[in-house]
């Protein structure tokens, strides 16, 4: 039986931290009759949520793996990915949007629009990704939906307009007005679980009549039918209206509002509605892939289950039956007991087992069609992995990866830890790309990387509980780099005459600061005088160079080294001798182009109430930190402003003792800027000191 496409939808449900996603979650499988009971995140009933699978994250009350999950809703398949709002954990966000066609943006009414809100919004438009916001927590004292769209419009630049306005607000919320259909919606029984429609209270027909004008004015842009209706002053019917709608949505030109409190089990079926309504099935989205065979040229993938097999791996974890991969297929049918091949390394795979994940519960399928999510057992592969069928060789783009900012030493405390920890590692790191591990040759000590304090304090208590590893922990390193300010020539000549054959080379060229990237090599040589062969070796040893800078020992960043001389030699000449020249030539150059240390700056967002304005504000001063800009949501005063990410150590129990505990932050990686002098003085003279004590 043909599975009809248009009845499938893959979301994800994305959010600023405690803005409900994981509530929200819950509610949609219980309504859809996934679960029988509902479980709170923070549960007294000690179950916690069914998408928190993870110890930690009962414990914490957060979500800290996005969790795949399915349910039916009005005759629709749909396949939710609830995401973690922390933003240590972006990656999991990040790769989420990578796969889905659509996604709900959940916004506190209180809260409203928050640091972590304006970072998702960024990935879903780098995915081009439709979304619809659904504004929660409208039980709340100081719910104002109306503020919080007027902030979507202005901080996240969307055209955001309501299909539903609150029929009460705070403790007296009772239902919402639908703006299409014109008609109250109250939500009854025990859990919210009996929808009601009635007609529109009195008081509220005058403010209901005006939302729906705007709302037709915003629509009628992407439907002619629907304007020529309302300039004859006719009335549009409900599928006209949610026609254009859709059509808005999906050309990402018009947000979609609804409202609701999740807690309360307000609103959560109508939001399902919309999902089905306004949010794309994967036959409204287009996938590009790139054609390993034919100079990677792009090619749209369609959505026809007899083409041959495309899958993206997304995410890998390592369950209690060995390694678990999420993939999303694009085009073709994965069968049971198929081979497959994984188009970066070209190995064949069988597929053995295929489930479709509910949490951490899985249920065994033999066939997966395009626009489904599920996972497969046993398959060595890395995250981002293009998987095929045996007659094409395609490649998916992969995600965008952010660089870790944040590095600690770890050491096991015996030989059981150093052998349990060797597998936490091995598995961390292949689950999740920001968090990143190497041993550092001099001192012998294991570092890890990652994107917080949060992210990095995770995964150490994941390695105690999961792999039994006690390990001690280092204090927190930045991850400083160093660059050049000015341009600078060399002219090195490699010469070793040693018995036998000796070696030779001479580059030549200049290196200057690179606006954007991390590194360019420019080859300006005519006429020979390095032979093409040995391009490729100026190449390796300038890359080879920016491994350790000679300021501080830090990697080198933002350089664009250019060769346009040199000499070789008929016999001495070789691909060592060139690559020995180019450490020459990039060591005198670097000397003479003025390097400096440069240090990620951190995006921060303090909230708290307003009478601890001024004390927030001088605690980010005395950490370096600039401010950007403060704004007031009713008693509370949001505090933004770059701060060194060296300064922000130990930062949240400072604020919690400022603020008698009642204010939050957020953190995010902003760029790298120049460290002061003086701080950069201290820090070269600690590195210098760690070097002698190496020897």
């Amino acid at each position: 039986m043909k599975r009809d496409l248009l009845k499938v939808r893959n979301i994800g449900i994305s959010a600023h931290i405690d803005s409900g996603k994981t509530t929200l979650t819950e509610r949609i499988l219980f309504y859809t009759d996934k679960i029988h009971a509902i479980h709170e995140v923070r549960g007294k009933d000690g179950v916690g949520a069914t998408m928190d699978s993870m110890e930690l994250e009962k414990e914490r009350g957060i979500t800290i793996q996005s969790a795949a999950t399915y349910s039916n809703w009005d005759d629709h398949d749909i396949n939710i990915i609830d995401t973690p709002g922390h933003v240590d954990f972006t990656i999991e966000v990040e790769r989420a949007l990578r796969v889905l066609d659509g996604a709900v943006l959940i916004l506190c009414s209180v809260g409203g629009v928050q640091s972590q809100s304006i970072t998702v919004n960024r990935q879903m438009t780098r995915y081009k990704v439709p979304r619809i916001v659904f504004v929660n927590k409208c039980d709340r004292t100081g719910a104002n939906p109306y503020r919080v769209a007027g902030q979507v419009r202005d901080k996240l630049k969307l055209n955001a307009i309501f299909l539903q306005i609150p029929i009460g607000l705070e403790g007296d919320l009772e239902g919402v007005v639908d703006l299409v259909k014109m008609k109250a919606i109250y939500f009854e029984g025990e859990n919210g679980e009996i929808v009601r429609e009635d007609e529109i209270p009195a008081h509220l027909i005058d403010e209901a009549t005006e939302k729906r004008e705007e709302m037709l004015d915003a629509a009628s842009m992407f439907s002619d039918e629907l304007m020529e209706t309302i300039l004859e002053e006719g009335e549009p019917s409900e599928e006209m209206i949610m026609k254009a709608v859709r059509t808005g949505t999906l050309a990402l030109e018009l947000v979609p509002v609804f409202i609701g409190s999740a807690y309360k089990n307000k609103g959560v079926q109508a939001l399902l509605d919309a999902v089905v309504a306004y949010l794309p099935a994967p036959e409204n989205i287009e996938n590009t892939a790139l054609d390993l065979e034919n100079n990677e040229e792009e090619l749209v993938l369609g959505n026809d289950p007899e083409a041959p097999m495309v899958s993206l791996a997304f995410k890998l974890e390592d369950g209690r039956y060995g390694q678990l991969t999420y993939i999303r297929t694009y085009q073709g049918t994965m069968t049971k007991g198929d081979t497959i091949i994984n188009s970066r390394t070209g190995k064949k795979v069988k597929v053995g087992r295929l489930v479709r994940m509910h949490s951490n519960e899985m249920e065994e399928i033999d066939v997966a069609g395009p626009g489904d999510i599920v996972a497969l057992f046993g398959v060595d592969c890395a995250s981002g992995d293009t998987f095929t069928s045996n007659d094409i060789s395609y490649s998916m783009s992969s995600m965008h990866v952010p660089n870790p900012v944040i590095s600690l030493s770890i050491v096991p405390v015996d030989n059981k830890a150093q052998g349990n920890m060797s597998k936490a590692l091995n598995r961390f790191t292949k689950e999740d790309p920001t968090f990143q591990t190497f041993v550092d040759h001099e001192t012998n000590e294991t570092i890890v990387s990652g994107m917080g304090e949060l992210h990095l304090e995770v995964y150490i208590e994941r390695m105690k509980r999961e792999y039994d590893a006690e390990v001690k922990v280092g204090a927190p390193q930045v991850a400083y780099r160093e660059t050049i300010t000015k341009q600078a020539e060399f002219n090195f000549t490699h010469k070793k005459q040693t018995g036998g054959s000796g070696q030779f080379g001479r580059v030549g060229g200049y290196m200057e600061p690179l606006e954007e990237g991390e590194y360019e090599f420019v080859d300006k040589i005519v006429g020979g005088v390095i032979p093409r062969e040995f391009i490729g070796s100026c190449d390796k040893g300038f890359k080879a160079s920016l491994v350790k800078g000679s300021l501080a020992g830090f990697p080198v960043t933002g350089v664009r080294c250019l060769i346009n001389d040199g000499a070789a030699h008929s016999v001495d000449s070789s691909d060592v001798a060139f690559q020995m020249a180019s450490k020459g030539a990039f060591k005198e150059g670097y000397k003479k182009a003025g390097p400096v240390l440069i240090e990620p700056i951190m995006k921060v967002a303090v909230e708290s109430p307003s009478e601890f304005q001024g004390a927030v504000m001088g605690s980010l001063n005395q950490r370096r930190g600039m401010i950007i800009g403060t704004f007031e949501e009713a008693d509370y005063t949001v505090v933004e402003s770059e701060v060194p990410l060296a300064e922000m150590f130990g930062y949240s129990t400072i604020l919690r003792s400022l603020t008698q505990g009642k204010a939050e932050f957020t953190m995010e990686f902003a760029a790298y800027r120049h460290v002061p002098k003086s701080v950069a003085e201290e820090v070269m003279a600690e590195a210098k000191k760690k070097r002698e004590e190496k020897k």
